[in-house]
């Protein structure tokens, strides 16, 4: 049974989020060759735009860690989380969604071209990724009869969900990178538009706006772990240490398909979510229905 966390973990939580989201932005960057991302990112000099709305800018920047900070309330470390809401995946769900809107704000408030072009590039990956994201997420909520993410690890006692949904494993996984504009997946902020919604933030700015990235990405995988392989279900080790295993795990393969997956145009990658991951991820969910009618 999931039960609250004391109340030291409510403030622990942003600091150790912040900690891991670190040490995979210096992960990220040592695979790559290159200095660790933070201190790339707070190298980087502002660049001034005429009429832009630096305060609009500053608000998108700091929603996007505040999203993920936020999302990561109802994920269970072991057994323990700090609300385990009765809506928590849709809380979680919801709490990504406003990952749109700090995107669209920090190119918006840029007044710049290039900024702009990225906001929009995240607002059509969004939209073409959420859908799965979310049927992704019902599909383990179904599996388990709630929408409380304890119950659905507590479902997961005999067999991970992993196991017997791998299509909505996968889907999330993918889905989950999209989001975070990671990897493959990465057009909002590439290089083709000079940095896109990011490209005109620098310093401290740039670091918050991509730290909450980095954010997003830790927390999906911490999501996967407990959605699909179990949560602090596992012998031996004591619960938490299972749910730091499984994530980390999760996060390593993430990374891992930064490198394998090739960069195409965007165009290429929203069709292959509407043609492709959309119906595998109804097919999924209509399985598992038909399952837990049978049961």
């Amino acid at each position: 049974m999931t039960e609250a966390a004391p109340l030291w973990w409510s403030f622990a939580l942003p600091p150790a989020l912040a900690l891991a989201a670190g040490v995979t932005a210096a992960l990220a960057g040592v695979g790559a060759g290159r200095r660790p991302a933070p201190l790339r990112e707070l190298a980087r000099r502002r660049r001034r735009t005429v009429a832009a709305d630096a305060g609009l800018r500053t608000v998108g920047a700091v929603l996007l860690p505040v999203a993920a900070v936020a999302a990561a309330v109802v994920l269970p470390l072991g057994f323990r989380a700090v609300s385990d809401l009765a809506v928590g995946v849709v809380w979680f769900n919801a709490m990504g969604a406003l990952a749109w809107a700090a995107v669209w704000l920090v190119g918006w408030g840029s007044n710049s071209a290039l900024a702009l072009i990225g906001g929009y590039r995240f607002l059509a990956q969004g939209l073409a990724y959420e859908v799965p994201h979310m049927l992704a997420l019902t599909t383990a909520a179904l599996g388990a009869g709630s929408l409380r993410v304890g119950a659905v690890v507590e479902a997961q006692r005999g067999l991970w969900f992993a196991v017997w949904m791998p299509a909505a494993f996968a889907v999330f996984l993918l889905s989950a990178a999209a989001m975070a504009f990671w990897g493959p997946f990465d057009q909002p902020v590439g290089r083709d538009v000079a940095g896109g919604a990011a490209g005109e933030l620098g310093g401290v700015d740039r670091l918050v706006f991509l730290g909450g990235r980095w954010l997003l990405l830790v927390v999906a995988a911490w999501m996967a772990a407990a959605l699909f392989l179990g949560g602090g279900q596992g012998p031996l080790l004591s619960a938490w240490c299972w749910t730091l295993v499984k994530t980390a795990a999760v996060l390593g393969a993430l990374l891992w398909l930064r490198r394998r997956l090739p960069a195409v145009r965007m165009d290429r990658f929203t069709a292959l979510s509407w043609t492709v991951l959309m119906p595998l991820a109804v097919v999924q969910a209509l399985w598992v229905a038909v399952v837990v009618l049978e049961r």
